[in-house]
């Protein structure tokens, strides 16, 4: 072998080893190497020569096995740049054979000699030779009997004899490896888990530990942190006389690493063996700046270090372990932030189904609000509202839900839904209460006549029955499963303190009641920065008051419906202000169509019509009056506010009046007014003018001053081109991009999830736009309209408050765009703050280039 040959060489400290070219496995052991463990001799085989080995061409065998020396015993691993894409799996004691089992029998033992020779003929049989792991099925017996009987059957089964030269051996172990890689199966698995097409696969062949024979011998698995919680904890498994990863193989009688009242461990058996196993795995830590879990061979009381991974780890353990490395001075605060992925914080923040769970999945669909749950079904708002009553946990399923269903998903502990998207009523109003929620899941069909939901294998499900919504996976589980609750420990808070220390955009959150406020303050956001205030109009007694206001002849009556309302809304804003002591607050002035407060079948028309002590007919036609071919673009937002001044003028006093209120008792407030849907700069002067007025009335009747800022939210692409014009007349912009995209794009966002998945996997678009923000198109308009509304005025806010604004990519473009700060879900808060965390440390510490 070449000693200067990157493409097979001798792992030495200095020998020319990448893991983009030899795979992680391959460099690990060269790290391994340099703290000087007792690694056994290892070459690797470079991505190129592997691929080369696949189309038939093979290195220099003999050169490749001189390392070794004499009738070496081998086992060659996989090694591919990232250990989650997986590989073929080990072949271990390679260069077995007739005249080295009887060597080993005189130095291991006849049956040490005969379980590896054994192992290394079924390995290769299966493997390489590529027969049907069935014809050992009826070898029974052990020892040098049961490996007579294991030869002939691999004898019988190709007609030639096993063969006994190792250079043969380990050529056709090495080809055999290197197809496996390269076969269609392996390569649409690996792509399945993020790998490129061409990923490479690296080879290591290295000198077998025995694991077997006279004295301690076998082999294990070593970690000093818990893997689910990150506490320091020595875990892992040992096998006496074994080999490979035995000790973890369910059913085997493995013993515990340290003392253990539920039986034997290796620290009674072996205590030095263990010590070292403990300081060598300690080393790693601080050398390697990571928990690693090392696998190991004890041959005779003598430990060997035969491969370093990386401990697999929950979001919380990873979390955990990631600032004990920062408090320890291993890494820095800076890096340990850049090390947890920032949707991962889900995990934390929400309950989830234990990952170690049998799971029984009926249904897929889209993943809208992180968290699982179980309950049993309800099809009704009202249901849910009487299950919670009755103290029982229930699942909502609905086609798709409105703003009527708020009491019900109030009530219930997650929810399901045929229909919609990432932005639908479900999803966003799901994340704003870190409910549990999966839409779009139209491979069950509903049957909301008969109540049934019915799985793609024929299983039925009524009301009553139990199911397990999994947020997180977009998955609908049978039954109920275990899960894990939400942690936010000391080390969720240290991180989140080291995230808040070094980012340099603000992050507020979208809430819409006093509970996602408090949500709010708990995850230290920055201020609200939408609170959507037709929320807080569907609480019972406040829903007959506001149908009064619609059902209205003229403005007086609008106007003394209202009067009712004012109070109701004044106190609402009140606790708003007090929860968030002095943070600014911004309301969204109402923005639904009127028609969302009406019931929409028979019998709500027939209830309505007893309420409001009117005749049935003029109930319909003013439900059929009000209803709108596209509401959505239709009489809503500012449209409404201007054709109804009285509206916004009631919720203006509101605001204002609980700003004095809530002043009075602690710090000062300054409120953000927000006037939704604008598309014109008129519209801004018409409500402006009528808001000012009431504020100047408000002054009058106290004797108080106060402050405000009144803004825009930009959900139309025409607010967007305009926005020079449009700012001028405000001191903020916030722009809404949840209907920004939609309008942008003609897509309806609770429609959008019925082909959407099609359109992705198709490359029609890259991503979902109203998952992921489309930084090309919306993004232009965004760009477009914060250059052009800066211009116009250098100090206005800028922010976002749709959905996106709790995703990583969309804060890196806010960011980069000048944005003053972005607004989410309050359950999305620590993502956002971690998010624009690592976007500032990646520019201190690469440059811009890096975003």
């Amino acid at each position: 072998m070449q000693q200067n040959d990157p493409n097979v060489t001798l792992i030495t400290p200095s020998a020319p080893v990448a893991t983009a070219t030899h795979g992680g496995r391959a460099k690990c052991l060269q790290r391994l190497v340099r703290l000087e463990l007792p690694v056994p001799k290892t070459v690797a085989l470079s991505f190129d020569q592997v691929h080369r080995i696949a189309s038939g061409e093979l290195p220099n065998i003999g050169a490749m096995l001189e390392p070794f020396g004499n009738a070496p015993l081998l086992c060659v691993r996989p090694s591919s740049e990232d250990p989650d894409w997986g590989g073929p799996g080990s072949v271990l004691n390679i260069g077995m054979n007739d005249a080295v089992y009887i060597d080993l029998c005189d130095k291991l033992g006849q049956e040490a000699a005969s379980a590896m020779y054994r192992r290394f003929v079924q390995s290769y049989a299966i493997h390489v030779a590529r027969l049907d792991p069935d014809m050992f099925e009826d070898v029974t017996l052990e020892g040098s009997e049961g490996l007579s009987e294991v030869l002939r059957a691999y004898e019988d089964e190709t007609e030639e004899v096993f063969p006994q030269d190792p250079a043969v051996q380990l050529a056709e172990v090495l080809r055999s490896m290197a197809r496996a890689w390269e076969g269609t199966t392996a390569r649409l698995l690996r792509q399945a888990k993020g790998a490129p097409a061409d990923a490479g696969l690296g080879l290591v062949v290295q000198e077998m530990a025995m694991g077997m024979g006279r004295g301690e011998c076998g082999s294990g698995v070593i970690q000093l942190v818990n893997s689910k919680t990150g506490e320091p904890q020595i875990t892992g498994r040992y096998k006496s006389q074994s080999q490979g990863r035995d000790a973890l193989s369910a059913g085997t009688e493995a013993l515990y690493l340290e003392r253990d009242p539920r039986g034997p461990s290796l620290q009674e058996l072996a205590p030095q063996a263990f010590e070292e196993l403990v300081a060598h795995t300690k080393l790693m830590r601080i050398r390697l700046r990571e928990q690693m879990q090392a696998e190991f061979t004890i041959e005779d009381g003598k430990v060997h270090i035969l491969d370093g991974v990386r401990v697999a780890r929950s979001a919380r353990a990873a979390v955990r372990i990631t600032v004990s490395l920062a408090e320890d001075g291993i890494i820095t605060k800076e890096e340990a932030l850049l090390r947890i992925e920032p949707r991962a914080m889900n995990e934390l923040l929400h309950r989830q189904v234990d990952p170690d769970a049998q799971r029984d999945p009926i249904a897929f669909g889209i993943a809208a609000s992180p968290g699982a749950a179980s309950g049993r079904i309800v099809f009704s708002a009202a249901e849910a509202q009487a299950s919670a009553a009755r103290d029982e946990a229930c699942i909502l399923v609905r086609r798709e839900t409105s703003p009527e269903d708020i009491r019900g998903m109030h009530a219930a502990v997650a929810v399901l839904t045929e229909r919609g998207g990432m932005t639908s009523h479900a999803a966003v109003i799901g994340r704003g209460m870190g409910l549990p929620c999966v839409v779009g899941a139209s491979s069950l069909k509903f049957n909301l006549r008969n109540n049934v939901l019915t799985s793609q294998d024929g299983r039925e499900f009524r009301a009553g029955d139990v199911i397990t919504i999994d947020g997180t996976n977009g998955e609908v589980l049978a039954g109920e499963a275990p899960l894990q609750e939400a942690t936010q420990d000391d080390a969720f808070l240290a991180l989140m303190g080291w995230a808040d220390e070094l980012r340099d955009i603000g992050v507020r959150a979208n809430a819409d009641t006093p509970a996602d406020a408090q949500t709010a303050r708990n995850f230290n956001a920055q201020g609200i920065g939408l609170c959507r205030t037709e929320h807080m109009f569907f609480e019972a007694d406040r829903l007959t008051v506001m149908r009064e206001m619609i059902f209205a002849d003229d403005s007086e009556d609008r106007r003394a419906a209202l009067e009712r309302l004012l109070p109701m809304q004044r106190e609402d804003f009140v606790e708003l202000f007090r929860i968030m002591q002095g943070q600014p607050v911004c309301i969204r002035l109402f923005d639904p169509p009127l028609h969302e407060f009406l019931p929409s079948d028979r019998a709500g028309h027939r209830e309505l019509a007893e309420a409001l002590d009117l005749p049935l007919s003029d109930v319909t036609r003013r439900v059929e009056a009000l209803s709108e071919y596209n509401p959505m673009l239709g009489m809503r937002g500012v449209r409404l506010g201007i054709t109804m001044p009285e509206i916004y003028e009631m919720q203006a006093r509101a605001i204002f009046e609980a700003t004095i209120a809530a002043s009075r008792d602690g710090d000062p407030v300054v409120p953000e007014i927000m006037i939704p849907l604008v598309s014109a700069k008129r519209e801004v002067e018409l409500v402006k003018t009528r808001v000012d007025a009431v504020a100047v009335a408000v002054r009058n009747e106290t004797g108080v001053e106060f402050e405000y800022r009144l803004g825009v939210m930009v959900e139309t692409p025409r607010a967007a081109l305009r926005a020079g014009e449009i700012a001028p007349q405000c001191s903020f912009l916030s722009f809404g991009t949840n209907d920004l995209t939609q309008m942008t794009y003609g897509l309806s966002r609770d429609d959008a999830g019925r082909f959407m998945s099609t359109y992705v996997q198709q490359g029609v678009y890259p991503e979902d736009p109203f998952h992921m923000l489309d930084t090309e198109g919306v993004g232009e308009l965004l760009s477009i309209g914060a250059s052009r509304a800066r211009e116009a005025q250098s100090d206005l806010t800028l922010s976002i408050c749709g959905e996106h604004g709790g995703n990583p990519e969309s804060i890196a473009f806010c960011r980069a765009a000048g944005f003053d700060y972005v607004s989410c879900s309050p359950f999305r808060v620590p993502v956002a703050r971690l998010a624009a965390a690592q976007l500032a440390v990646r520019d201190k510490m690469f440059g811009k280039s890096a975003n």
